[in-house]
């Protein structure tokens, strides 16, 4: 039985597109389902929920999409800057970030803004929402993670990274999470807060996605997507999937194997098939649409399988103070009532109070 599927792109050109997969055939086909042309600059990013696509784009609006009634459902007006990241946690809520700092969590029901929470001293550059959906994190131009507690919109924990991260991500069981920096992709684990392992990519990075728990595709400034294994700390595989450098990656599960998909500036939306193996080859491609505009983002829209937040919270993500004491065991710690404030590990600093969050 054919999966029902599509793939969602936003371009420099200020147009999404969306495209009808039929997966019952060798060779995949998308063909051309949608337009939405709402915005007046080019879109920087997208993303799919069982029923909504959002996209955001650098004129400073987030434009809604209805896939059931296939039409325009208006838009998202509150953030003042280019809107760079939205992530939804199941079906109920969106959360979005930009460059002027805000962290905004929006109720898909009445498009309501619930909290906007001045997140960082600069643009938030990447957040990501833990599997459990309780917490998220979020990098910025401060030089600064952070962890958020959805249930309450307070900052759980910061620390300092001294480097401005672009990309933040975790991992599908939520036991650990990737922050990418320029060519460098930092593997952190969440019991201990810290680094466990560094892998260096030849380009700078531009997107990454975790395949399976220990799997991550990465994504730079050019047309290679490599495959590295986040436990060992290395690289497993690489191939060239595009004639131009690859602006994004994501993807989802088929039965016994794995579908990756990317978009690049050569206008191609490719579907790769994987299968997760110890050891692990090249992927094979199952079918390809050329755009013939200039992508910059990308998201499958499955409706039949959209990710659930779990009904039962995880061990280390239920108050904003236990999921910080979990994450920073054997570390010092300052705590108020609020939050729960990492002191810059690499050099001694006095202490301040972030009156901002």
């Amino acid at each position: 039985m054919a999966a029902v599927l599509e793939l969602i792109a936003g371009s420099y050109e200020q147009v999404t597109f969306g495209y009808r997969v039929k997966t019952d055939e060798k060779e995949w086909t998308a063909k051309a389902d949608f337009t939405h042309h709402a915005h007046t600059a080019s879109i920087s990013t997208v993303a799919a929920s069982e029923r909504f696509v959002v996209t955001g784009s650098k004129d400073e609006t987030i434009q809604l999409y209805d896939m059931k009634k296939r039409t325009e459902h208006g838009a998202l007006l509150h953030h003042e800057g280019t809107i760079t990241c939205l992530e939804f946690y199941g079906t109920s809520h969106l959360l979005s970030r930009g460059e002027d700092g805000l962290l905004c969590v929006w109720s898909t029901k009445k498009w309501e803004c619930l909290k906007s929470i001045k997140a960082h001293k600069g643009h938030v550059m990447s957040l990501s929402v833990h599997p459990s959906g309780k917490l998220a994190l979020s990098v910025g131009t401060d030089k600064t993670l952070r962890t958020w507690n959805l249930i309450n919109g307070r900052s759980a924990f910061i620390k300092n990274i001294n480097q401005n991260a672009h990309i933040v991500r975790w991992s599908p069981e939520g036991d650990k999470y990737v922050v990418v920096v320029n060519d460098k992709v930092n593997v952190y684990d969440l019991e201990t807060a810290s680094i466990t392992g560094t892998i260096t990519n030849p380009k700078r990075i531009s997107s990454v996605k975790f395949l399976n728990n220990s799997i991550l595709a990465v994504a730079g400034d050019d047309e290679i997507v490599r495959l590295c294994d986040t436990g060992k700390h290395k690289w497993l595989c690489e191939f060239k999937a595009h004639e131009t450098r690859v602006k994004a990656v994501d993807s989802f599960s088929m039965d016994d194997y794995c579908v990756m998909v990317t978009a690049s500036n050569d206008g191609f939306i490719k579907m790769w098939k994987l299968h997760l193996k110890e050891e692990l080859e090249s992927p094979t491609l199952l079918g390809e649409v050329n755009t013939t505009a200039r992508l910059t983002c990308l998201a499958v829209w499955k409706p039949s399988s959209v990710q659930q937040v779990k009904e039962e919270p995880e061990a280390q993500a239920t108050t904003s103070e236990e999921a910080a004491r979990e994450m920073l065991k054997k570390k010092r710690v300052k705590i108020s009532t609020e939050e729960v404030v990492l002191e810059d590990e690499s050099k001694p600093k006095k202490k301040k109070k972030d009156s901002g969050n």
